[in-house]
């Protein structure tokens, strides 16, 4: 059975197995008998989730909602061929996003420009359009409920135009997606969790993601819940890590403007460097290729988010 991490209210997260363990959760939501998905990761994933629902007795006609934070395929790459297998279940994604599901040809070709076309192939394989009468438009405040569950969309951007966090009024957490970071397991110490910034392209929005942060820390959550990777606690704590990071980010871009061809190398160089110091700070003992093998991914798509927010003059 793949990885599971099973917390309380009913909430789960399910090891995507993409790229590695613990880099993308799917995170399920069962109330009574009804569930709800949250992030598809990609199609490998689907086996993945179907196993999940036939360990907790929750039938394919079971799920009502299928729920994209936004349309990253490492998010929502799976969403059409999960949702061809659970013949009740409706898709809820943000208005900008709906488009892209009831005809990913556009979403798809977006990612060749960011990862080249064999790797995105590797990675995604063929996605599948979601027919148009199933899909419901995440508009901000929207209420949906599971099992009389009520569950509530913020509208979130800066990490991308098109994303949503989810309220789940019971437990007053947040599902986050990437709009509050990303914190890995492997860098916790001692339980306590280190987090940074996700900048990938194309619409990182520096003030955009401060707002988005502030709203969701203003809830007051016990928990959110990042689809890199699962349940953070001490939000408040998490909160100021990333604003001041943010900013870091910022300053680190801008000063490599004038760069030219230099720009992306010299940002990622600068990013690589700043999230190792931030590791050491935390307290994490893990070797220097440790750390790097961890985040080099990462440091090379913020780098590349961060040349295109450049780019757009924003």
């Amino acid at each position: 059975m793949p990885p599971e991490f099973d917390y309380p209210d009913g909430i789960s997260a399910i090891d995507a197995g993409y790229g590695r363990e613990n880099l993308v959760a799917i995170h399920l939501l069962v109330e009574q008998t009804r569930a709800a998905i949250i992030d598809t990761g990609h199609n490998d994933a689907v086996p993945r989730v179907l196993s999940a629902l036939a360990a907790r007795g929750i039938a394919r006609e079971n799920v009502d909602w299928v729920i994209l934070t936004h349309v990253h395929l490492d998010h929502a790459g799976g969403a059409g061929a999960l949702m061809s297998l659970l013949p009740n279940a409706r898709l809820l994604v943000h208005p900008r996003g709906a488009r892209h599901m009831i005809d990913p040809r556009a979403l798809f070709a977006a990612t060749i420009q960011v990862y080249g076309e064999q790797a995105a192939r590797r990675l995604y394989g063929e996605l599948q359009a979601v027919d148009a009468r199933r899909i419901v438009e995440a508009t901000d405040e929207l209420q949906i409920q599971l099992a009389g569950r009520r569950l509530s969309v913020l509208d979130t951007p800066g990490h991308a135009r098109h994303h949503i966090c989810l309220h789940d009024e019971r437990t007053g957490h947040l599902f986050t997606g990437d709009t509050f970071g990303i914190s890995y397991r492997e860098l916790d110490v001692d339980g306590r969790a280190m987090i940074f910034p996700t900048t990938t392209p194309v619409q990182f929005d520096p003030q955009a993601m401060h707002r988005s942060i502030d709203r969701i820390a203003a809830l007051n959550p016990g928990a959110v819940y990042l689809t890199h990777f699962g349940m953070r606690e001490d939000v408040a704590r998490l909160a100021r890590d990333l604003h001041r990071l943010i900013d870091r980010y910022v300053t680190i871009a801008r000063a490599h403007e004038q760069a030219g061809e230099d720009r992306q190398p010299l940002i990622a160089r600068d990013l690589d460097a700043l999230l190792l110091s931030e590791c050491r700070s935390h307290g994490s003992q893990l070797p220097d290729a440790r750390l790097r093998e961890l985040l080099s991914h990462d440091v090379q798509l913020n780098a590349s988010g961060l040349l295109s927010w450049l780019d757009s003059g924003r």
